[in-house]
């Protein structure tokens, strides 16, 4: 990454530098082209006023110094005077560019190689008065000198230029990339003030999900760690009764005491695993669920029906309050909903106490409530009671046989269908556990 944005900073360092350059230089020569013209202009209106006899006496200093060379040519283009050949062995000029131009606008230029001196020069000719025309002419050499003069100059400069951008390049992308390398080391400890404005959103969702899959994992590992426990209780049960039966080592009386009790261990595993199963099951983010319309009423009635056996048993009294509420729910889920809010509130109950579940409709939403006058949960411990394998009394949920997931799927089938779920609960008044829908 950062090689990449080096060579990009760098590309575009050196094409703005040759550009800049090209752009100089173009600019350079056409200001020094005009600057030429316009003192060969100046140098001709001065000659054009001395008649060709008098320039090799009025002209005192040799013209070659300057680079300079003057040429007077008549009306019909035969050479008067020049000041670097003979004119006695000069042809015509009324074919050279310049001097056609000056006969037919008045002044004419040109830039070309000499057909007398065979070097590459620059023409200005001024028409006289009299038809006859006056031509100063400067030789490119020494320009082209300055030319590359200052090429080299602007050579030497656009590579200090370069040099420069290719530090600065390196600290700058340094500096872009510092953020993202910390946060490659270690997400959490990246402080948002310490990076750019821009990055500050990504950084917090990157921290945010980072933080999620660490709790995640967490949990999954906690899980992993209660399953396992949780599963070897009864397993170990369910083989020391065993063995001890495969002994022989136990009478007619034992054997079937160990039998029920392998029995009841076996419930419980299988309990156990259908709750692993389901929230499993809840868990799965592309768990595609099917609505229909159910009555809440309807499921109450069933379920007081299915555990009036097991709240007679507890010497607990199990009653159903309300009427008719129909809404839009997955019938199955509903179903396991309310049975694990019933069989918590029989199981942690007191003898002779009682259950009650409502039904109803609140601000035109269907609303469940199971309220029971049982043991009760501490104020401090009411926000874990949903986490996976949290019991309150663990004592006596063994001994009743919970598994410590039965709110938890509770939770997960409230939010699989959209409603809220809040508790009130008192040590040794009750708890009531209301779902609006």
């Amino acid at each position: 990454m950062k090689k990449k944005i080096n060579i990009g900073f760098m590309l575009i360092a050196a094409i703005a530098i040759v550009v800049t350059a090209v752009c100089s230089m173009f600019l350079f020569y056409q200001i020094l082209e005009e600057q030429i013209f316009d003192d060969l202009k100046a140098n001709a209106h001065v000659v054009s006023v001395i008649s060709p006899d008098q320039l090799s006496k009025d002209i005192t200093y040799s013209l070659e110094t300057d680079g300079l060379r003057i040429t007077c040519v008549d009306e019909n283009g035969d050479v008067e005077y020049d000041s670097m050949e003979d004119v006695s062995s000069m042809e015509n000029h009324k074919e050279r560019p310049e001097i056609a131009e000056a006969m037919k606008n008045g002044e004419g230029k040109s830039i070309r190689v000499s057909s007398t001196s065979s070097k590459h020069t620059f023409y200005y000719a001024l028409r006289k008065e009299d038809g006859s025309v006056v031509r100063v002419a400067k030789e490119s050499g020494s320009i082209y000198h300055l030319v590359s003069t200052m090429s080299g100059l602007i050579l030497a400069v656009g590579l200090m230029v370069f040099l420069m951008c290719v530090f600065y390049s390196y600290r700058l992308t340094r500096r872009l990339m510092a953020p993202i390398e910390k946060m490659a080391d270690n997400i959490v400890l990246v402080d948002e003030t310490e990076v750019y404005e821009e990055m500050q959103p990504f950084i917090s969702m990157i921290k945010k999900q980072h933080m999620d899959i660490l709790n995640h994992a967490q949990m999954r590992q906690e899980f992993t760690a209660n399953v396992s426990h949780e599963l070897k209780t009864p397993l170990t049960a369910i083989s020391g009764y065993a063995e001890l039966i495969a002994s022989g080592m136990t009478g007619g009386e034992d054997t079937v005491h160990f039998a029920n009790e392998i029995h009841k261990s076996a419930e419980r595993l299988q309990s156990l695993i259908n709750d692993i199963i389901k929230l499993s099951e809840l868990d799965d983010s592309d768990l595609k669920l099917e609505f229909e319309t159910v009555d809440l009423h309807e499921l109450g009635e069933q379920c007081v029906s299915s555990m009036q056996m097991q709240a007679e048993k507890n010497e607990v009294t199990l009653q159903l309050e309300g009427t008719s509420v129909p809404m839009s729910g997955n019938k199955t889920l509903l179903e396991e909903l309310l049975f694990n809010l019933c069989s918590n509130a029989v199981r942690y109950n007191k003898k002779g106490g009682s259950v009650t579940i409502v039904t109803a409709i609140e601000n035109t939403r269907p609303v469940l409530i199971v309220k029971d006058t049982g043991i009760g949960i501490p104020k401090e411990q009411q926000e874990r009671v949903f986490e996976r394998f949290y019991r309150v009394d663990k004592s006596r949920s063994k001994s009743t046989g919970g598994t410590g997931l039965g709110l938890a799927i509770v939770k997960h089938i409230v939010a699989q269908h959209d409603a809220q779920i809040s508790m009130t609960s008192e040590v040794g008044v009750g708890t009531e556990i209301k779902v609006v829908f």
